[in-house]
């Protein structure tokens, strides 16, 4: 594909903000290291009205690296899906490209981003997510490592997968502009899940999201494992009000959670009555925690740091039982709640 038929489409990056002054800088210097050219590029960052100094790092940025446009705005109604929109409509780029605060893209992320749209591999592409601890911790490690495993997060291949191909949804997806005049915005009704909302719409009007393993970025896990539960409950808790208006796009990977949970407290209950039950609530909970501590094991060896063999099993049941507790609450209380 000719390098100036690619290098010829502006691109605005969208990035949600809020209270991001530890890795703020780390996300525009990667963005200054990208291979596209600056000139084809504007960084629109919408925050949510930060109070821990993270405008003050953008701003100084910026006077440092006048050669990358960034655009400051404010995100009155302080939630990611209002974000993205009010990031949208203050940019002025042919194609879109959504990412974090809190990640750190591959210096050719924009540039693969770009050919794949135009060589029309799908309406919306993205890549994988290189999960890394955002501490230098035990458990933080953990933390990253649970995140990147199947048993943790279900057949989700951004998370590991090394082959392309068509899927459900990316992380931090690029598209073209135009898309959103046959799709719409991002759903601000949604306080989570809204790239999978979107992502649905998109494969709902025809469209194709493509997954692509060149295409990487930086992710910085949860830290510790209060943090990753409240994470997950709120994952669990926003799909639940997504299935209810799209109840065939829910996948085995976001059922299996608040079935184990359902079933685990169905057979408590019954063991009040059937004393054998209690045996089948053992078994299960064993099989389960026996899962986990092979896979902890497997993890330890694979990356020689034996810390982990606790942390693993800890962080993957506490993603579990965090996201299914949030789907049945939200099953239970469907009143949309922050």
């Amino acid at each position: 594909m000719p390098l100036d038929l690619i290098m010829s489409k502006k691109v605005s990056i969208i990035v949600p903000c809020y209270n991001e002054q530890a890795t703020i800088h780390l996300l525009l210097e990667a963005l200054y290291r990208q291979t596209y050219p600056h000139q084809a590029l504007e960084v629109v960052i919408a925050d949510g009205g930060s109070t821990d100094g993270t405008q003050s790092v953008i701003k100084d940025w910026q006077s440092h690296h006048p050669d990358l446009k960034i655009k400051l705005i404010e995100n009155s109604k302080r939630t990611i899906p209002s974000a993205l929109n009010a990031a949208i409509a203050a940019s002025s780029g042919e194609v879109i490209v959504r990412l974090d605060a809190h990640s750190e893209p591959d210096r050719e992320y924009v540039d693969r981003a770009v050919t794949a749209l135009i060589a029309g591999l799908g309406e919306n592409v993205g890549g994988v997510w290189d999960i890394r601890p955002s501490r230098d911790h035990w458990m933080a490690q953990s933390i990253a490592v649970a995140a990147a495993h199947p048993i943790g997060v279900g057949d989700a291949r951004y998370r590991y997968s090394d082959q392309a191909g068509a899927v459900d949804t990316v992380p931090f997806g690029a598209f073209h502009r135009h898309l959103l005049d046959r799709v719409g915005m991002f759903d601000e009704t949604l306080l989570s899940n809204e790239d999978y909302e979107f992502n649905t719409r998109i494969r709902r009007s025809g469209g194709k999201i493509w997954f692509d393993p060149q295409i990487r970025s930086v992710y910085y896990a949860r830290g510790d494992l209060a943090s990753l539960a409240k994470q997950y409950w709120r994952y669990g808790f926003w799909k639940w009000q997504m299935l209810r208006r799209y109840p065939g796009t829910i996948r085995w990977r976001q059922a299996l959670p608040p079935l184990f949970m359902s079933t685990l407290v169905v057979l408590t209950l019954l063991t009040l009555f059937i004393t054998w039950m209690g045996w089948v609530l053992i078994a299960i909970l064993g099989f389960y925690i026996g899962v986990l501590l092979v896979a902890s094991l497997q993890l330890a060896i694979k990356h020689r740091y034996f810390a982990i063999l606790a942390g693993v099993p800890l962080a993957i049941a506490t993603m579990h039982f965090s996201w299914g507790a949030g789907f049945l609450w939200s099953i239970l209380h469907p009143q949309k709640t922050k």
